[in-house]
């Protein structure tokens, strides 16, 4: 069973990842799963009336605009770096806390590398599948690398001058 990283904690994974071939046909109706944007877009009917939780991940050439009016079905949005210097998807993540105001989860997928979770928990993502060739335990202690940041983020509204304590 994989580990995730998930509010700051390495966790079992208890969500089903399915790939872009799955067919409608082979999804159980209990198990929590995340969808590939194209399923929810041609399914989202038989979707909704399913039990288990339900998730959506988009590539990173997929908007979060095509599912910004179906965010409250969803409990998971996990967003796809199909490589390290592919960073789209930070802007995606942003744009779901800060502009339609997502609550739920955003979870990084694909190539996902302790370097880049710091960066990511700031634009709001708060759970994390890491490259399988990696150690979680390891990436979980990148994101205390930084302890003071200047800039607001999803993360932290306010910059650093608005933090001090005069």
């Amino acid at each position: 069973m994989q580990r995730i990283i998930k509010n700051d904690q390495l966790v079992d994974e208890t969500w089903h990842l399915l790939p872009k071939e799955q067919t409608l046909d082979d999804l159980c109706n209990s198990d929590d799963l995340i969808v590939p944007l194209h399923l929810w877009l041609d399914h989202a009917h038989a979707l909704k009336a399913r039990d288990g939780g339900l998730g959506v991940w988009l590539d990173a050439h997929e908007q979060v605009e095509d599912i910004a009016d179906d965010l409250k079905y969803f409990q998971v949005i996990a967003l796809n770096f199909p490589s390290f210097t592919d960073g789209r998807h930070y802007s995606s993540a942003r744009l779901l806390r800060e502009r339609y105001g997502y609550k739920g989860e955003i979870r990084a997928i694909g190539d996902v590398l302790r370097d880049q979770l710091f960066y990511m928990r700031r634009c709001g993502f708060d759970a994390f599948a890491i490259r399988a060739d990696r150690d979680p335990v390891d990436a979980l202690e990148g994101l205390k690398d930084f302890s003071v940041t200047y800039q607001a983020a999803a993360d932290d509204e306010r910059p650093l001058f608005r933090r001090r304590q005069i």
